[in-house]
């Protein structure tokens, strides 16, 4: 069944500063779609998004939207002029009887609505802005970077929100995790071109490479016919010259085709070098103990940490993740126990805040600002690894431009920023990592390249990462942090702790239940034939969670409703309330209808 186009971009052509962004773009999105937005840092992915939104009108081409639809963009830097609180200005959009949404989702993501917009910080306003998103529910929602400044849990949270909703979206993110669970097709933006495939995320960087391979074959079959037209043009023009002034021209048109070919952006020249060897044990902590005021930090914990071991730290924001590798690293004094360092340590910091990167300094100068990396005498070098090289030289290797050299930081975007970073502290040798959330901003390629680097580093790093897969591929032990004060070592990473937590919370399982079981086991029963169709059991398996969410919906209402003054002071809210719960109530009869019916065909 063909689905109804939402929007449509057709010959689009943008360029800024005299570079075309993209040139005659073609781009459809239908309902139900669900689509990973993905390219390199600078590829134009932000453009894009705002063009689809409306925000940013192209040089040339036209944008069509469906009938009576809807878009929803949550931009990186929303805009709250004009608002107090956050809660305010996530339930402008709303109609005042719809603004218990605001507060349901609040509580997804974790987020104050009472919070003042005038002193919140970047990651509270942008929660805000995706609130505001989610409780508007438009047609379609385009997401740029919605899971940046979100904890593991409000990841997943927001998780199973977008896989319920039934609205089309399109996720610019660079959380594999996050992009293989809820994406079934992928738009590429590469070097001014949009290329589509009808799977999602997870297979992206196959059909890339087969793309990038079949582009390289190409290429080398046009230098081959090169090679062999201006081969013949020395050897044989002079006799047939007349004759063949075509086919000299055929070779300046294939050198021109080669010239006119936009070569694919490089990784970043990342680098790691460990310094003198550190001592066995890098850090030991016995019995640590820490609170701010009322708030239990750590109470009681004890973890040694070898040479060569890799530590992520995770838990939800404010529980004091950072914190406690500040003491780890001697940065914050314990309330109590005893924290040992260990020997010959050389410690590089990424610090989340960047607050080691002046905005007010160019590129050059935040790297000659560095004492440990200038060379005496020289204002264009910089020491990097032991090594003299020139200012403009390193920064090629982090894919910054020759004019970005002299540019301010402040003009950098927030993955440009992170390579800035990477690149002062990877200059200077080092044995212990101290990560702070370096994966924020950074595109898939560079975080592949962080990864490799990290498994192969024979120094320590102790990270702290909302982002899954990296921790998965990159942490031999993982410390989470629950809140209170606990704090649990596990083996593995992400995955392995999941699985770990899972087993022991089964163990709970009384032994009566668990010889039930047993005895169950012995005289296998064969599950009855189920007679649903492939799309019915995923329908099947959806519905008890909008389920879950219209009751949450019911409650919040009739919370709203329960107020004896509404009836007397506010009479139309309340009858507007009442239409409501009427409506949700209706909703929910039909859907758990939908939900006994599925639930006794499949048991056959």
């Amino acid at each position: 069944m063909a689905r109804a186009p939402l929007l449509q971009l057709s010959g689009i052509s943008l360029t800024f500063g005299g570079d075309p962004v993209f040139d005659n773009l073609d781009l459809v999105v239908q309902q139900g779609d669900r689509v990973a937005l993905v390219g390199r840092n600078g590829s134009g992915k932000s453009t894009l998004m705002k063009v689809m939104a409306g925000l940013m009108e192209a040089d040339k081409g036209t944008r069509v939207m469906g009938p009576g639809t809807t878009v929803g963009y949550m931009e990186q830097e929303p805009k709250m002029d004009g608002f107090t609180t956050l809660g305010e200005f996530a339930a402008s959009g709303l109609d005042p009887m719809e603004s218990y949404k605001v507060d349901m989702v609040a509580e997804g993501l974790k987020f104050n609505p009472e919070g003042l917009i005038a002193t919140a910080s970047g990651g509270e306003r942008r929660r805000a802005a995706l609130a505001k998103l989610l409780a508007e529910a438009p047609e379609l929602m385009l997401l740029d970077e919605p899971t940046n400044h979100l904890d593991i849990q409000a990841i997943a949270w927001l998780e199973e929100e977008l896989k319920t909703t039934r609205t089309a979206y399109v996720i610019i993110s660079h959380d594999r995790a996050f992009l293989n669970r809820l994406t079934k097709a992928t738009l590429w933006v590469d070097r001014g071109q949009v290329r589509r495939q009808e799977e999602g995320f997870e297979a992206f960087e196959a059909w890339r490479d087969k793309l990038w391979q079949e582009e390289d074959d190409q290429r080398h079959k046009l230098n081959r016919k090169i090679k062999a037209e201006a081969r013949w043009a020395v050897e044989g023009i002079s006799a047939r010259r007349t004759r063949n002034q075509g086919r000299v021209r055929a070779l300046q048109d294939l050198r021109a085709e080669r010239a006119g070919q936009i070569k694919r952006q490089g990784t970043a020249a990342m680098d790691l070098e460990v310094s003198e060897v550190s001592g066995k044990r890098v850090v030991e902590a016995i019995g640590i103990a820490k609170s701010f005021g009322d708030k239990k930090i750590l109470s009681n914990f004890d973890i040694k940490i070898g040479r060569g071991d890799r530590i992520a730290f995770v838990g939800p924001n404010g529980v004091g993740k950072t914190t406690l590798l500040k003491m780890l690293t001697g940065e914050i004094e314990a309330d109590a126990g005893e924290i040992k360092l260990g020997t010959k340590l050389d410690v590089a910091v990424f610090d989340q805040t960047r607050s080691n990167i002046r905005e007010d300094l160019t590129l050059w100068e935040a790297l000659l600002s560095e004492k440990n990396l200038t060379v005496s005498g020289r204002a264009d070098q910089i020491m990097v690894r032991g090594h003299p090289k020139h200012v403009v030289g390193y920064l090629k290797e982090f894919l910054f431009s020759d004019a970005q050299a002299r540019a301010p930081v402040s003009a950098l975007s927030g993955g440009e920023k992170a390579r800035l970073l990477l690149a002062k502290i990877m200059a200077k040798p080092s044995n212990l990592l101290v990560l702070d959330e370096p994966t924020n901003d950074l595109d898939i390629e560079t975080l592949d390249l962080l990864q490799e680097l990290l498994t192969d580093f024979a120094g320590t790093v102790l990270l702290v990462s909302h982002d899954r897969d990296f921790i998965d591929r990159v942490a031999t032990q993982t410390i989470a942090m629950e809140g209170d004060g606990q704090a649990t070592v596990y083996p593995g990473g992400w995955t392995d702790y999941q699985r770990q937590r899972k087993a022991t919370a089964q163990k709970t399982v009384s032994t009566v239940n668990m010889k039930s079981k047993q005895k169950s086991a012995e005289k296998p029963v064969e599950p009855p034939k189920s007679s649903l169709s492939f799309t019915e059991k995923h329908r099947l398996e959806e519905l008890p969670a909008e389920i879950e969410k219209i009751e949450s919906e019911i409650a919040k209402l009739g919370e709203l409703m329960s107020d004896p003054a509404l009836f007397t002071e506010q009479p139309v809210k309340f009858a507007k309330a009442t239409e409501m719960l009427a409506e949700r109530q209706k909703a929910l009869e039909a859907i758990e209808a939908e939900w006994m019916d599925l639930e006794e065909r499949n048991a056959g």
